[in-house]
């Protein structure tokens, strides 16, 4: 009896020791590095959860995890003991091609699913389900049909996903997994699983939540979607979906604060859903980077060098401290929140030796976010630009899999540490200057301390006399400029400019003044928008979207007075994407008579097009009129662009 009864306190021992024996606590972690705010009334059973769906692949290909003592780890004992309570995994149906090779991004189906919920269960951690409803990545500019339910019919559709879904949730039931919450579609602003009118998209919602309701009766129906910046957005899709009678519990949204807008925006669009609809809301997928290096050889979505709102460094405290901003703002600022979920906080690098060693790896496991054999199904994005992970620098872990103190962050919510703030980083300097007029870099740069506060320290730049006559004399464009600052790099972006004749010219005015607007289609959307990731320069645009056919079209015009006879230059640039046929072209007209015109066209998100008027004459007296006319048919997804960085320039 007392052999066994040693046995047993062991056994116990060895369980708490690994947080398998129930949800991990939190506040069992401490640091001496980390500074950490608490998260005052943080509430029971609020979801601090991380998705991991990459973690079998990166596995198989090489890839090792350490806790904080250096010691060899399974990930999901890192993580129990970190504080994370839920982790969360992203199902497609059949990411594989015709002879059996993966897409990538982890080539996770719902077998993936079972062995990664199987193993966070073994550690007390529930489970999210992120069901695609596609062959690969959905997104809200792509929402692919399964390569096995082409050519349905949407009814056809929703038979076949409540099926599908029933026997996925069905394997999960069996394996005795705890699943918390389901979701039905993965960022789906007004489409999914190849459809684009809600008066079908609602059908397959309302299929996927019959199945977790039969199967799983305790789990949350979650709804997933993005762009909470988008002004009326998530109203809408709260709106459709009561209109619609979807049967759901919890709103869910992206939040990545580089592209999503403020913290008070987010909690106050979910807000307005969670009291108008009495629905729970959550922040599904977040993330922060914690140095601008990639370390993979394959191309991170975010770095260095501008066009991002870059709240915090990007540094270890940095990305703890925006972690816990969400959490925060999600659990004490916004109605009926429930959790907050960090994306893939381990897709490190695999391989790691040169981009041929980790091509191998990622063709070979899927441990990339895309490999070439999914050019079978998405042959125009995946296709031509698969690669390793894109988010390396927004882990947890470092490139040889060694946690980050910024993970501690999970379990020192509660209780904080009350360490005393000291620098972190400095803030970039980013200023703009006339080519007719003299850089003067600034003597204080702000350093960001680990509770991102912000103080003023003097600054030394690596920049002589000669190097700013040269900037000057060099024509317009941008510098990079390097210093020091208390021990620290210090960075300064120098943009210079030639005079523009235009008002208003970047639209960070913030509506459109100095501008003439003349509509003749009947967009959904047309308006200036702030939103420092959609813009060229500045944090501020001119935004487009219609969802109809044949409802964009639309001229942005400038009639600068009193101009000066000259020869001129004019340029403006524009992106977009989901335009289809296009008339789009930037004009000059002179005296009401068109007198010069330039093609312009959209692609892709961040791909712009500058269109360029050189030559334009001008005599006394004479008006001068400048602008960009925009027509686009549309594919069906709605019509967007952005037009931004108006310039009107003398040549002579």
């Amino acid at each position: 009896m007392k052999r066994l009864f040693v046995l047993f306190l062991a056994a116990a021992l060895l369980c708490a020791s690994l947080a398998g024996c129930g949800r991990p606590a939190n506040g069992t972690l401490a640091s001496d590095t980390l500074y950490a705010a608490p998260v005052g009334d943080l509430p029971e059973g609020f979801i601090l959860g991380m998705d991991v769906s990459s973690v079998l692949a990166q596995e198989a290909a090489g890839v090792e995890y350490f806790d904080f003592n250096g010691e060899r780890s399974d990930l999901f004992a890192v993580l129990a003991q970190s504080g994370v309570t839920h982790v969360r995994v992203r199902v497609w149906n059949d990411p594989f091609d015709s002879e059996g090779r993966g897409y990538g991004g982890g080539n996770c189906n719902i077998d993936a699913a079972v062995e990664i919920g199987r193993r966070a269960a073994k550690y007390g951690m529930g489970l999210i389900v992120d069901f695609h409803y596609s062959d690969f990545w959905a997104d809200p500019s792509k929402q692919m049909v399964p390569k096995a339910w082409r050519g349905m019919t949407a009814d056809e559709k929703s038979d076949a996903l409540y099926s599908y879904t029933r026997d996925c949730l069905t394997a999960l039931k069996k394996a005795k997994i705890d699943v918390s919450v389901v979701s039905i579609g993965n960022e789906t602003n007004g489409a999914l699983c190849g459809e684009t009118r809600w008066a079908e998209v609602h059908k397959l919602m309302q299929a996927g939540a019959r199945a977790v309701r039969e199967v799983l009766p305790e789990a949350l129906v979650a709804l997933h979607f993005a762009n909470p910046e988008r002004a009326g957005a998530y109203a809408d899709y709260a709106w459709r979906l009561d209109y619609y009678k979807v049967d759901y519990d919890v709103f869910a949204s992206s939040y990545y604060p580089y592209w999503h807008g403020t913290l008070e925006n987010l909690s106050a669009v979910l807000s307005d859903v969670a009291r108008t609809y009495d629905k729970k809301v959550m922040v599904m997928e977040t993330s922060y980077a914690y140095t601008a290096e990639d370390t993979d050889f394959s191309p991170n979505t975010v770095s260095d060098g501008g066009g991002i709102a870059k709240d915090y460094p990007f540094t270890v405290q940095g990305q703890a401290n925006a972690f816990r901003d969400v959490v925060d703002t999600v659990a004490n600022r916004t109605e009926n929140g429930i959790g907050v979920v960090y994306w893939e906080g381990a897709w490190i690098t695999a391989g790691g030796e040169s981009y041929e060693q980790n091509l191998a790896l990622w063709e070979k496991y899927g441990c990339g976010w895309a490999t070439s054999y999914a050019a079978e199904y998405d042959p125009d994005d995946a296709g031509k630009y698969y690669g390793g992970s894109a988010v390396d620098n927004q882990a947890f872990f470092d490139a040889e899999g060694r946690p980050l103190e910024s993970l501690k962050v999970f379990a020192m919510l509660k209780t904080g540490n009350g360490l005393t703030p000291v620098p972190d980083a400095i803030e970039d300097t980013e200023l703009t200057v006339d080519l007719n007029g003299t850089v003067e870099l600034p003597d204080t740069v702000n350093a960001v301390f680990t509770d991102n506060s912000k103080r003023p320290v003097p600054v030394t730049w690596d920049v002589t006399g000669a190097d700013l006559a040269a900037m000057v004399s060099g024509g317009p464009g941008t510098y990079d400029v390097t210093g020091t600052a208390g021990d620290m790099p210090a960075h300064a972006r120098v943009r210079m400019i030639q005079y523009n004749y235009l008002a208003n010219d970047g639209f960070e005015s913030g509506d459109l003044t100095g501008w003439d607007l003349a509509e003749t289609g009947h967009a959904d959307e047309l308006y200036v928008e702030n939103k420092r990731s959609d813009s060229l320069s500045g944090t501020c645009h001119m935004h487009f979207w219609s969802a109809a056919e044949n409802s964009v079209e639309f001229t942005l015009s400038q009639t600068p007075e009193a101009l000066p006879a000259g020869v001129y230059r004019f340029s403006i640039s524009i992106m977009g994407g989901d335009c289809g046929e296009t008339e789009i072209y930037a004009f000059a007209a002179v005296d009401g008579q068109t007198v010069a015109t330039c093609p312009m066209g959209v692609t892709v998100y961040n791909e712009w097009d500058t269109g360029v008027l050189e030559g334009v004459e001008v005599s006394a007296g004479q008006t001068l009129t400048v602008g960009i006319y925009v027509k686009c048919a549309g594919e069906g997804n709605g019509a967007w662009g952005k037009i931004d960085d108006a310039a009107l320039n003398t040549m002579q």
